[in-house]
């Protein structure tokens, strides 16, 4: 069961990302809108984009245990810097929320992988 759960949780966090990513890098007009509205450049969303999907191929990779961690980690520390943006701006809306449900399943996904990924 735990070898599933990690798998699911790993696979929509790697899917979410790249996904994430690219409608970052390609600056879709909603990605834009937000980042305009929390007082960003726009030029951030292709920064953001290429971490999200290189984020993304790592989760998803080969299992490179200290690249994963970095993956994990970045992931992390982007959605809490999302949800602390959006409560500064006072932009209480529902991306809080996405970034917290994304929060979570990097967490559940890092504490799901299973010993042998775990080697550095």
């Amino acid at each position: 069961m735990t070898n599933t759960s990690y798998r699911v949780t790993t696979g929509l966090l790697g899917v979410a990302m790249l996904v994430g990513g690219f409608t970052d890098v390609t600056r879709q007009p909603a990605n834009v809108q937000v980042l305009v509205r929390l007082g960003y450049p726009v030029y951030l969303a292709t920064i953001l984009g290429i971490g999200k999907i290189l984020a993304g191929i790592a989760v998803l990779g080969p299992p490179w245990p200290r690249l994963k961690e970095w993956a994990y980690a970045g992931i992390f520390f982007n959605m809490a810097g999302a949800i602390w943006s959006h409560i500064a701006a006072g932009a209480i809306d529902w991306h809080i929320g996405a970034a917290a449900g994304l929060m979570g399943l990097t967490l559940a996904s890092w504490g799901l992988q299973p010993a042998s990924a775990l080697r550095v």
